[in-house]
């Protein structure tokens, strides 16, 4: 599922159920974590970085000490996509690889 068409309404939320994590917002899914402290924060978005590098589709990120916020949507298709989806499920990957809840 790494399509940049825009998802359906339908096809959305069967693609939430599989990153349980993540909640919409709009045109957008988002996810917050906790990392254990700062240095393990920057390693997961040093890993989500090249994720989203090889995916050529770029999250929003906020970063605050060890807290992290990824926001993502396909803004050329005007909403979700299943490259939204493919990443957050790549993101979550790197959370649980530096015990990030």
């Amino acid at each position: 599922m790494s399509s940049r068409a825009r998802l359906s309404e339908d096809e959305i939320t069967t693609a939430l159920a599989a990153v349980p994590q993540w909640a919409r917002e709009g045109d957008s899914i988002v996810r917050g974590a906790d990392a254990p402290d700062f240095p393990a924060a920057i390693r997961v978005v040093v890993a989500v970085a090249e994720q989203a590098e090889a995916l050529d589709h770029h999250p929003d990120i906020d970063i605050r000490w060890r807290t992290l916020r990824f926001v993502l949507s396909t803004h050329s298709a005007g909403g979700l996509t299943g490259l939204d989806f493919a990443l957050a499920a790549r993101i979550d990957e790197a959370l649980r690889a530096e015990s990030a809840v």
